[in-house]
């Protein structure tokens, strides 16, 4: 079977169709936008309950009393406006109203090196805001920026699977909820005498979200369809960090927030930036010359070709495709499997230094015969470009675009001679369709979603591979 797009006519037949989608796309909703320039002091934040703890911050819910539609929320529990910032006592957690009553999140960093003047702790902790939107970065860290001559860290472009930061800012370390025993090393000595931080640190705001990948997964077990739409919101996530130029390096279930549509059906978000590779300098090429270099996190799920590599004068690693690897893996978990990477007590287990294809688990007999060969092919070790497209890991672009073809075109791929003009006119109608039911519906369930990101982010060559890949696929079966 053989496919061949004729790049001219597929773009332009295309092309306002896209430029729809993509506008779509970029219209992710932000609950600080009634106070655009507000929300850049903690004071003006409603603290409640700790909702999750890593190895560099903590994660608190909050919420903005001085919003009309928080006014009830702050007064039934006994809060006003501008008296901040207010924290709800230990003990009195269970009292506090649940989302959307806090539809934030506040990440607070635990600041041990980096000072306490912001200039200090906004480059140090940069890699945090990478993910943060121009108005995030508009108050204080604006100023700071503009005194450094080195200017801030590179920015991302707003996705709907990746976290949006809405504002950054630096402040007094409080005493908030649970501190005292759950990060009493890391408090500024005022507050615990045997602390070591600093007075000062990075605040973060985001959207508060239902829970981790990980904790949806212990409650969820997600049907074949479903945990293929799921990791297929991973892959298009990667796409995007690898198109502006970002690595995160610290995928796993835990970095992966959800929060479920109307219908139930998860949204996958991936967060927490602390790790990631955002260098202009670079992109996704960085310099290994020495052990001292940092290769990212989570050691388990690290690619082979960062795992191995060896430091020298010339020595790179290759970023490009590093995170997909990590999406291969993680789809483990989302199928109902262990992750392989990871060790289970006794029971064997691999690792990326040295592990080989033919070692990979096989996913249940229940997951689409496509799903399955896409995992083992993010799996392959040897991320290079190959002879035949067949055998190299697919980028993540690919990998989503073959998932998206696999959902759903189903009809058109099943025929046995595959043309351009029938590629085409599927995809002509899945724009019509799409943008339809995007009008219709007042809340656009995941699936819509996605195939809005597909059809914004079409190209010639990844689109090509995808359906030879595939093709070849469903030839072999």
């Amino acid at each position: 079977m053989s496919l061949s797009l004729t790049p001219g006519s597929f773009f332009s037949r295309l092309k306002a169709g896209q430029a729809v989608f993509t506008q779509k796309n970029k219209l992710l909703p932000d609950p600080l936008d009634a106070r655009r320039w507000q929300g850049f002091r903690l004071e003006e934040y409603l603290i409640g309950k700790s909702i999750g703890k890593g190895c560099s911050a903590a994660v608190y819910e909050a919420t903005m009393p001085v919003l009309p539609q928080n006014q009830q929320v702050a007064g039934s529990i006994g809060l006003l406006p501008g008296r901040g910032p207010e924290i709800i006592p230990r003990g009195e957690e269970e009292q506090a109203p649940l989302a959307p009553a806090f539809p934030l999140a506040i990440k607070m960093m635990w600041n041990i090196s980096a000072g306490s003047s912001s200039e200090a702790i906004f480059s140090t902790m940069s890699q945090e805001l990478v993910p943060a939107s121009r108005v995030a970065l508009a108050g204080e860290y604006g100023a700071v920026a503009h005194r450094r001559s080195k200017g801030g860290p590179k920015q991302l472009a707003a996705h709907p699977n990746v976290i949006r930061v809405f504002r950054a800012f630096t402040s007094s370390v409080p005493l908030l909820p649970g501190a005292l025993l759950d990060y009493p090393d890391v408090l500024p000595p005022r507050l615990h005498p045997e602390g070591l931080g600093h007075g000062r640190t990075l605040f973060l705001v985001m959207k508060n979200y239902s829970c981790t990948l990980r904790q949806y997964l212990r409650g969820n077990s997600p049907s074949p369809r479903l945990a293929t739409v799921m990791t297929l919101q991973l892959l298009e996530g990667v796409a995007h960090l690898v198109q502006q130029g970002v690595a995160h390096r610290d995928l796993k279930s835990d970095n992966v927030l959800v929060e479920p549509d109307a219908d139930g059906c998860p949204w996958l978000v991936i967060t927490d930036f602390g790790c990631c590779l955002a260098d202009e300098r670079v992109g996704l090429q960085l310099p290994f010359t020495s052990w001292y270099v940092d290769r990212g996190g989570n050691g388990c799920l690290m690619a082979p070709e960062v795992s191995t590599a060896c430091p020298g004068p010339r020595a790179v690693i290759d970023y490009s495709k590093a995170d997909a690897w990590a999406v291969g893996a993680l789809a483990y978990e989302i199928f109902g499997l262990p992750n392989p990477f990871y060790g289970q007590g006794s029971r064997a287990h691999l690792e990326s230094r040295s592990y080989q294809e033919a070692q990979l688990p096989a996913l249940p007999e229940s997951v689409p015969p496509e799903a399955r060969q896409l995992v083992r092919s993010l799996l392959q070790r040897d991320a290079s470009k190959a002879v035949t497209v067949t055998v190299t890991r697919p980028s993540a672009r690919v990998a989503a675009n073959l998932l998206h073809l696999s959902l759903w075109g189903e009809r058109t791929l099943a025929l046995k001679d595959l043309k351009p003009d029938k590629m085409i006119g599927w995809l002509l109608r899945q724009s019509a369709a799409t943008l339809l039911a995007s009008r219709l519906a007042e809340k656009n369930c995941v699936e819509t979603k996605m195939k809005m990101l597909f059809l914004a982010n079409l190209e010639y060559e990844a689109l090509s591979q995808a359906a030879l890949l595939l093709c070849s696929w469903r030839a072999a079966l």
